[in-house]
């Protein structure tokens, strides 16, 4: 699961890539505390609903935590994918971006209210939390004009960004864990707090004795490797809230998370001050405590026999998809995502339990992978891919297991397949609609059957095994959730009533499958607290429980009169198991840790927020119509920075202007350099960026750069530049991008080359085009640290224009790597090729390599040695040529994880070893002047966390080279890279 920041940075760049066109026009709804944008007049319907949200929601979060935003809130309504989503940043303005799909059901990890409601509640505990100011915050945001973004080009703005919005700086689970905690209560106790779903993970992971993460351990290592990822830090940071609540009380919980006068910057500090103990030690009392709470639990599920079961799988599955059963060849096949391994459908054997992977699943979601059905008569399997985007059908069949796309941008899932007709049914999300589709072979078009009203969303589908039933699960605008049943032939003209099974009130009826004969449904509730399998009776008309589970059985699938496969839930992952078609007579509920809030501390109960329907929009609504990006450039931030020019410092200040979307903006730089040693028309240094969508506009003056103060590497120039560059994305469907690039440069008084700062000029005006296209599928595996395979490949054409002389020159790359079976490790082939045109005295038609490349102290890619330019082992810019090849051979090892070392403020997350291997030949063409070049090294690279979210890299780094009849060198790296 994606963190908020990391989710509003997608949503950005979907926009500025993919869905918007450049020239759409913006809208805005405008109140005193509220600038609401979108891009779309068909998501009109939803504006004065989602205003209205806001502030029902900023009212409430300004009486408890008597908040008072000093800048409007920007909210972003977009529809980029086919599941609802929201992310919140608070740095430097504060902005929302709001998905307004539905939000995904599966297991119930989501509460089932309805979604701008409970997304805004979510999300706004995330501003008030971060942006909350006291004591010398509102000084330096004053000083500063605003809050500051810390930004790797200017290293010191990380200290600014702190000291204008300290609590930013606290971990995920403490941001994630006060806004569950609060959403809960919010909505009348409809959250996660009281939900089915946390209380099996810790009662699993109690009845295990699974190894519980200290508060630097669930940062370093647990949101990494464990196959809920980012989740963990969801459920550890509401469990501890929570906890906190119960022992001490609601009240307290507010005043460790507020930022009110008197307060401690850091969230740890202040959590001793208000609680009188280290964090570190009350977390500790919080799993003696946990443990206590769930054996209890547990004892009161053994009240009653517990349900036993046939182990199938090997291993377990991690997240894991609907899953269809194979009678001629008993197999169960399903789409699974577990640590190590990409998401792909999977064929599992039912007597022997091997798992054979049929083929990869791109994009794949966490928790149910991907939608899947199954056509036993063709063998073919129909899954939908781009799960976190708009998805695409796809067909895989069997017999040869070939893949191929059925349709693209489709936006349906939860499949299920008529063997009536062989045609398709599945719900599509547009628009933030749901809507019951048909797709007929060959499946390359879809009907709209019924669009239901907004809020009332269906899911999970299934159909009859004579083609004559459709059944789902709905849930209303109030939470409440029903299994339904539908007649496909009124459907099928226009008759969208449906029959009303069993009501299940707010726990959700999961994955109902029909049996074979067509005379049962199977499924599974927390409808008793655990997650167990139900039976739906047709002849009876009666829901009947068959299991009682000690964590959680899910995604039934009968097999047999007497049999069923259900998942069920372990610490790394759901486990196909067997159990027997049986009622039981009776299951034990269990205690919600929420209930025993309610019932210790009942102020909770006073924490509804109410309708959002009482807020007068039309009162305080100051301006709603077409938005201007240009027209809405406003001042961020300005702070004072330092800098190198050549082996001179430098002091200055930036100023920041931007629109409330960033879509537009500004960045001036200005400096001076007053060491005397510098000639005086090189003491001023100027820079100048403007942005506008994918054009980008550069001007300098004797440019100066933060990082020339620290090692080998130089990047300050003097004399004047201008350059502009335009990006425009050909293809952007993650992990896959194809990028076209242009950019035109000019250069005057020049000393040294652009790009390589140990060639001297031979002439002081330059003017430099470049044109490229990037092409990137590069793949990486559940909980790796790098890319494991893949492709890339890069080809440039790059023309220098000195004097009245025009030197061509045309290069690519090309990066082709493979995964090894030892997890987490890969092997890749990275080469290039280049050829200039012009005299090969002249150093604007040669191309110059060597070094790794890395400041001791840098901002760029701390792997450089994979750049086409760089040779570790020599100098700097030492080997050149008029043409070259170059390979390399690059065995990225296996990375060691740091449970805990370190602290809350500052942690090591992991370490990497790579360990390399090139040849490089300059001037193929003349064997005078051709030069040929190996060398070997290697390369480790620890990841460093400080103040939670401030990640940097320390590398060291040592090669040696060889060339014939030349003496043998050696170079030794070490760098530490500032921020991701």
């Amino acid at each position: 699961m994606l963190s908020p920041k990391r989710l509003f940075s997608i949503g950005m760049m979907l926009l500025l890539f993919h869905v918007v066109d450049v020239h759409a026009q913006f809208y805005i709804l405008e109140t005193k505390y509220l600038k609401l944008i979108y891009y779309s007049k068909t998501h009109e319907y939803i504006v004065p609903h989602l205003a209205r949200c806001f502030h029902n929601s900023l009212n409430f979060h300004s009486k408890l935590f008597h908040y008072h935003p000093t800048q409007k809130i920007t909210i972003f309504l977009q529809d980029f994918s086919d599941y609802g989503y929201g992310g919140a940043e608070s740095v430097p303005r504060n902005q929302i971006i709001m998905g307004m799909e539905p939000f995904s059901r599966v297991y119930e990890t989501n509460p089932a209210n309805e979604r701008m409601n409970w997304t805004m509640n979510h999300e706004l505990v995330h501003i008030v939390a971060s942006d909350k100011s006291a004591g010398m915050d509102n000084f330096f945001r004053k000083l500063f004009a605003g809050k500051v973004s810390p930004t790797k080009e200017n290293p010191l703005t990380i200290f600014y960004s702190y000291l204008t919005n300290p609590r930013r700086f606290s971990p995920r689970w403490y941001h994630e864990g006060i806004a569950v905690f609060l959403e809960t209560w919010m909505a009348g106790g409809l959250g996660r707090v009281l939900g089915g779903y946390d209380e099996m993970v810790f009662r699993t992971m109690v009845r295990d004795n699974a190894y519980f993460y200290d508060i630097v351990g669930l940062e370093s290592e647990g949101t990494t490797i464990d196959f809920q990822m980012g989740a963990v830090a969801y459920l550890y940071g509401t469990r501890f809230m929570s906890y906190l609540a119960l022992q001490y009380g609601p009240q307290k919980l507010i005043q460790w998370t507020s930022r009110d006068p008197g307060s401690k910057r850091y969230f740890a500090s202040q959590f001793k001050k208000i609680y009188g103990v280290a964090l570190d030690d009350e977390w500790r009392k919080w799993i003696v405590w946990e443990h206590a709470w769930q054996k209890a639990n547990l004892d009161s599920i053994r009240k009653n026999p517990v349900t036993s079961y046939r182990v199938i799988s090997k291993r377990a599955l991690g997240s894991v998809s609907k899953a269809f059963y194979d009678t001629k060849r008993n197999k169960l096949y399903a789409a699974v995502l577990y640590p190590g391994e990409n998401a792909h459908l999977a064929a599992i054997d039912i007597n022997s339990g091997k798992i054979e992977k049929l083929c990869e699943v791109k994009g794949a979601a966490l928790y149910y992978v991907t939608s899947l059905t199954y056509d036993p008569q063709t063998q073919t399997i129909f899954y939908v891919t781009d799960n976190n985007q708009w998805r695409d059908l796809n067909a895989l069949d069997l017999k040869t297991k070939h893949t191929h796309k059925l349709m693209k941008d489709v936006r349906v899932g939860d499949l299920a397949f008529n063997p009536k007709d062989r045609s398709l049914w599945g719900v599509r999300h547009f628009n933030g609609i749901t809507t019951l589709v048909r797709i007929p072979p060959p499946y390359k078009k879809w009907n709209q059957i019924h669009s239901f009203d907004y809020g009332n969303i269906i899911f999970d589908l299934d159909i009859s095994p004579d083609g004559s039933l459709l059944t789902a699960s709905l849930v209303d605008i109030s939470g409440n959730q029903k299994l339904i049943q539908f007649e496909i032939e009124k459907l099928m003209n226009d008759g969208a009533t449906y029959k009303v099974l069993f009501d299940f009130e707010d726990s959700a009826p999961e994955s109902f499958t029909f049996s074979p004969d067509g005379k049962y449904l199977f499924g599974s509730s927390y409808y008793t607290g655990v997650s167990n399998i139900y039976r739906y009776d047709f002849t009876k008309n009666d829901m009947e429980i068959i299991s009682n589970c000690e964590t959680g059985f899910f995604r039934p699938v009968p097999i047999s009169e007497d049999s069923l496969i259900v998942m069920n839930y372990t610490g790394k992952g759901f486990v196909p198991v067997m159990i027997a078609n049986q009622a039981v007579d009776k299951v034990s509920a269990i205690r919600f840790l929420g209930q025993a809030i309610v019932e210790k501390h009942p102020i909770v109960k006073n924490w509804v927020v109410g309708s959002p329907s009482r807020i007068k929009l039309d009162s305080l609504t100051v301006y709603r119509g077409s938005y201007s990006t240009f027209g809405n450039i406003k001042l961020v931030s300005m702070y004072p920075v330092v800098e190198g020019y050549k082996d001179f410092a430098a002091a200055g200040l930036r100023f920041n202007l931007a629109d409330a979307l960033n879509v537009t903006g500004v960045d001036l730089t200005a400096s001076y350099s007053p060491d005397r040693d510098l000639p005086a028309d090189e003491r001023l240094h100027l820079a100048l960026k403007f942005h506008y969508w994918q054009w980008e506009l550069r001007a300098t003056y004797n440019r100066a750069d933060f990082y020339d103060l620290f090692g080998p590497t130089k990047t300050s120039r003097k004399g004047y530049s201008v350059g502009l560059r335009y990006r425009k994305s050909l293809v952007y469907e993650r992990p896959k991008s194809v990028e076209l690039s242009f950019a035109v440069a000019g250069y005057w008084n020049l000393e040294r080359l652009p790009d390589y700062q140990n060639v001297i000029a031979t002439f002081d005006k330059l003017l430099a085009v470049t044109l490229g296209l990037n092409y990137k599928h590069p793949i990486a595996t559940m909980g790796a640290v790098d890319y494991e395979k893949g492709i890339k490949w890069q080809i440039f054409s790059h023309t220098n224009v000195v004097r009245k002389d025009i030197f061509p020159q045309i290069f690519a790359n090309l990066d082709y790597g493979i995964k090894l079976p030892i997890e987490h490790s890969s092997v890749w082939l990275r080469s290039s090729v280049g050829q200039a045109f012009g005299d090969r005295n002249d150093p604007f038609a040669n191309f110059f390599f060597g070094g790794f490349g890395n400041n001791w102290v840098d901002h760029l890619h701390e792997k450089r040695y994979r750049e086409f330019y760089s040779f570790p082992g020599v100098e700097l810019n030492e080997v050149g040529g008029k043409n070259f090849g170059k390979a390399m051979l690059e065995w990225n090892l296996p990375p060691i994880r740091f449970r805990r070392v370190g602290f809350p403020a500052f942690y090591f997350n992991w370490a990497r070893t790579a360990i390399f291997t090139s040849v490089l030949r300059t001037n193929l063409d003349k064997p005078e002047f051709r030069r040929t070049l190996t060398n070997v090294g290697g390369q480790i690279d620890f990841r460093l966390v400080l103040f939670s979210n401030l990640v940097s890299t320390f590398s060291l780094g040592y090669a040696v080279a060889f060339e014939e009849n030349q003496p043998t060198d050696t170079e030794f790296m070490f760098s530490l890279k500032i921020l991701r």
